[in-house]
């Protein structure tokens, strides 16, 4: 299972606001499925949907950003998925012009207060080190057999 979470914030005063763009990616990702993320679940709404063969969980924590590590914890230890494969988060980057998109596996919170959360709630998985060694050296540290 893939989780796609969105992060940005409750409320309608923060509804169409540039920090709510992982909300605003999410719901359209959705939109275009044709399905609705409605169901609350770990804190966040969520909906399942299929994605070719891959099974997908879209999500938009219910927490504030800078809380939403505690939400993406929740769905991953509820799923069992690895954060290192199977987690995509989509935020907000206030540095980059409107409408700019940036794709990282390797990379710090850089002051995201969303992004900062999510690192501190999953810091006993490989997602820390994903961030900040890099993917080469989490799938070294943590792609082993259970018999090892």
């Amino acid at each position: 299972m893939k989780l796609i979470v969105g992060l940005g914030n409750p409320g309608d005063e923060y509804m169409l606001t540039p920090h709510n763009i992982g909300f605003l990616v999410v719901d359209r990702i959705a939109s275009e499925r044709g399905v609705e993320i409605r169901n609350r679940q770990c804190r966040a709404l969520t909906v399942r949907m299929q994605v070719g063969d891959e099974s997908v969980l879209l999500a938009k924590p219910e927490t504030y950003m800078n809380l939403s590590g505690m939400s993406v914890r929740e769905l991953v230890a509820e799923y069992e998925a690895k954060p290192e494969s199977d987690l995509i988060v989509i935020q907000d980057e206030l540095d980059f012009p409107l409408g700019t998109l940036r794709i990282h596996t390797r990379r710090s919170s850089a002051g995201h207060n969303g992004i900062e959360s999510i690192i501190d709630a999953l810091g006993t998985q490989a997602v820390q080190v994903i961030l900040t060694e890099g993917p080469a050296a989490a799938m070294n540290r943590f792609n082993r057999k259970d018999s090892e």
